[in-house]
């Protein structure tokens, strides 16, 4: 297998992260013997490491032991001798840590000291983690100690792992002897005051990290706070919380940050209606429903705010109309469609009437969708070549300088066999026109 194979693997383990993907590409590694050639020299040794780490991150981090054991045997039986980088070995003990089997990590332990990676950083601190995650904490300890070279990555999954196993006054210890704190060291440590339902302490040290040492929260520490706030009814703080996940959009990205902060407010006896003073703050909440599929919720959040007395605003609308398309809610979705023209006075553009058409065509209403939007501008789904085709030419004549359009009606031809020479042919007018098109974004 040549090397241009050996990287197209590569490539298509970095980009499926999904098991039978995963097992695709391993019974690819097999059937070409390619797991016989493994050097320190080779792109193989990346392939295999690659796949090992996919394994070790998964639900079934035993598998990554077990391909380790069979790569062992097959080369033992070869009588050949094969040699593993620091990768390699970090990702297996990993794997015990995941799995929770510290002896077979005991072995690894064995195998780096004959590999030479007795002082290597990495390995080093993926096996504090592993001793400490699993409960060997004199061990995890004993290795730290040992280690001439620590990152913050050591330092917190020992702190971790003392939090873990409840031992708070020696992850404390280890807090403030650490020279370098990041925001990971700060949420355990607030984890840790949590669990142990030390809620003062929790709230005191989020102040610490945010006022004294001006350390931005992640939405990990905001979930790790919540706890703390609501234990002690601390209605200040959940609104300083809240007002922070809107400014930083932890509210509309994250949902469970957004499920936290209702709940804190519910146990600090009060309502989120109550505190929602604009309409942004609650735009973000129904956006946020939106973006994670839960089209009930949205809709309940928009008749709150409605009894809130506020007045929703055209991004309001966009809102909770892609929730209800998105949660297959088309009555209420007209529903709001007609509020936001008739009583609000809300004049619809063009991704207003895209999300209506969205929601008719999911639910296979194409009639309607094509009625729609013949009368006004919007965007189609491709489904039914020809409606989709009449659609978007009447919306490419009403706006040319967008490129979704030209995307989606190109799309449409491919997907029909024969109009492919179509397809190419849309690509090239939005060429020519100089449409833009909004590139996707990832919260991940």
């Amino acid at each position: 297998m040549t090397h241009k194979h050996c990287y197209h693997l590569l490539s298509l383990l970095f980009r499926h992260h999904n098991r039978p993907a995963i097992q695709q590409i391993h019974t690819q590694l097999i059937t070409t013997n390619l797991l016989s050639r493994l050097s320190t020299t080779t792109p193989i040794l990346t392939i295999f490491n690659t796949l090992l780490r996919r394994y070790s991150l998964s639900h079934v981090p035993e598998e990554a032991l077990l391909l380790f054991k069979h790569i062992q045997h097959q080369h033992q039986n070869q009588h050949q001798t094969i040699s593993f980088d620091s990768f390699t070995y970090s990702f297996l003990i990993k794997a015990c840590a995941n799995v929770q089997r510290p002896r077979i990590g005991i072995q690894l332990h064995g195998l780096t000291i004959k590999a030479g990676f007795e002082f290597h950083v990495y390995v080093q601190t993926a096996l504090v983690n592993m001793y400490a995650d699993c409960g060997y904490l004199v061990q995890a300890q004993k290795m730290f100690d040992e280690m001439p070279d620590r990152n913050s990555v050591t330092w917190n999954v020992l702190i971790t792992g003392f939090i873990k196993w409840g031992e708070l006054g020696v992850a404390q210890y280890l807090f403030d002897v650490m020279l370098i704190k990041n925001v990971v060291s700060w949420t355990g440590l607030i984890v840790g005051y949590t669990r142990m339902n030390h809620y003062n302490g929790a709230l005191a040290l989020f102040r610490r990290m945010v006022v004294n040492e001006g350390i931005k929260p992640t939405e990990v520490t905001i979930l790790a706070v919540f706890p703390a706030i609501w234990n002690l009814r601390r209605l200040e703080s959940c609104q300083i919380i809240h007002s922070y996940g809107d400014k930083s959009g932890f509210n509309a990205s994250d949902i469970r940050v957004m499920n936290s902060l209702i709940d804190a407010y519910a146990k600090c006896g009060s309502d989120i209606s109550d505190e929602r003073s604009n309409v942004v703050s609650w735009t973000s909440i129904i956006s946020g429903f939106a973006m994670h599929g839960m089209g009930k919720e949205a809709a309940d959040s928009f008749k709150r705010m409605e009894n809130a007395c506020m007045k929703p605003n055209r991004v309001t609308f966009l809102s909770v109309l892609n929730a209800c398309s998105h949660g297959g809610l088309i009555d209420e979705g007209l529903e709001f469609f007609r509020k936001m023209v008739d009583k609000c006075g809300v004049v619809p553009d063009i991704k207003h009437y895209g999300c209506l058409i969205d929601m008719l065509g999911r639910a296979g209403r194409l009639d309607e969708a094509e009625n729609m939007a013949l009368d006004n501008p919007m965007e189609m789904l491709p489904g039914n070549i020809e409606v989709g085709e009449r659609v978007m030419r009447k919306i490419l004549g009403m706006q040319k300088d967008y490129g979704g359009e030209y995307v989606l009606l190109s799309n449409i031809f491919a997907g029909a066999s024969s109009r492919h020479s179509d397809s190419e042919s849309v690509r090239r007018a939005m060429d020519d026109q100089n449409a833009y098109k909004i590139p996707g974004l990832s919260l991940v």
